[in-house]
């Protein structure tokens, strides 16, 4: 274990030197935006093409790895809202909890840390989860929050608005133009490439310094927010879903896939247990703001799984991956 705590403790210390930056008013907080579009529209992408192109595309198309993932997504989902939609949390809250509870951060914190440890051997799955959770996770979280508008109008309206949020990211852009890379064997070089190489480098400390200032951020909000007295109800609950139900629910379902003979490898597996034990993304509490969920809430479950994921994440890391470090 004290080797996993060395190869993860680089960077959760970035995340802390984020966090730090912006508690201690070294960064302003009028920065955050502007490090995050750097983060989201360069750096990212970047990082994202260069792993799409480079892998096999039989690997980013398993529709095992696929359907392991998208269904313990949505068994999450479905036992987030049946769990936490009571009392005064109706439809947009528990939404956005099961959101919360279903989406980890693995563009800015899980693939620059698993690249790191295992090689670029594991980008399959992890481009394979991510599109999932961009596409298919939020999009079913958002629509199931209007449903509190008991307008159809509405909803169609809500689903219209999250679809062009995904056309609009430009990260399932980066996945496609790789994925296409690679099925016609194309490579960029020369002062392009030079510049994407570039760019895809910063992706994981900056990444990594990013989530860090949007925790800092959140957790300032909230501690000033007068809705704080209701972190207590689910929290604890929720991030119990996302670092402990549901690396387990994809454990179980992968292992029954390959038990059925779907192919489904193990390193494919360990892969997608990694992503669901990562802690919750942190973009999901500006979901949350813009939709008019509980800011505060969303936002003490991120920082508390960030912060616990140090050691279940790295247990995880350890259980699968210990022979990599």
């Amino acid at each position: 274990m004290t080797k996993i705590f060395l190869a993860t403790f680089p960077f959760f210390a970035i995340i802390l030197c984020g966090y730090g930056a912006t508690r201690f008013k070294l960064l302003p907080l009028e920065a955050i935006p502007g490090l995050n579009v750097f983060v989201l529209y360069f750096a990212l992408p970047c990082m994202l093409f260069r792993f799409g192109a480079g892998t096999p595309i039989e690997k980013l198309l398993n529709y095992s790895v696929f359907a392991t993932y998208c269904t313990a997504a949505l068994l999450i989902v479905v036992i987030a809202i049946l769990t936490t939609r009571k009392g005064d949390t109706g439809w947009n809250d528990a939404a956005f909890g099961a959101l919360v509870a279903s989406f980890p951060n693995t563009g800015f914190m899980g693939m620059p840390l698993l690249v790191s440890i295992a090689g670029p051997k594991v980008a399959g799955p992890l481009i394979i989860s991510l599109s999932i959770d961009m596409i298919i996770t939020s999009s079913l979280c958002i629509a199931l929050s209007r449903l509190s508008n008991g307008s159809g109008a509405g909803m169609y309206r809500t689903v219209k608005d999250a679809l062009k949020g995904v056309i609009i990211n430009p990260l399932p852009w980066a996945i496609l133009l790789g994925g296409a890379a690679s099925y016609m064997n194309l490579r960029v070089h020369g002062p392009i490439m030079h510049v994407i190489e570039m760019l895809a480098d910063t992706g994981s400390p900056m990444g990594l310094f990013a989530i860090g200032t949007v925790l800092a951020r959140s957790h300032m909000t909230a501690a000033g927010s007068p809705g704080k007295q209701h972190m207590a109800s689910d929290t604890m609950l929720i991030v119990s879903y996302k670092l402990v139900l549901h690396p387990l629910l994809v454990f179980g379902i992968g292992s029954l896939a390959m038990k059925a003979g779907l192919p489904l490898d193990w390193l494919s597996l360990s892969v997608l247990v990694f992503v669901a034990a990562l802690p919750s993304a942190s973009n999901v509490s500006i979901l949350a703001e813009r939709f008019g969920a509980r800011t505060e809430r969303i936002a003490y479950i991120v920082l508390i799984s960030t912060t616990l994921s140090f050691f279940t994440l790295s247990f995880v890391l350890a259980l699968f991956f210990g022979d990599s470090i």
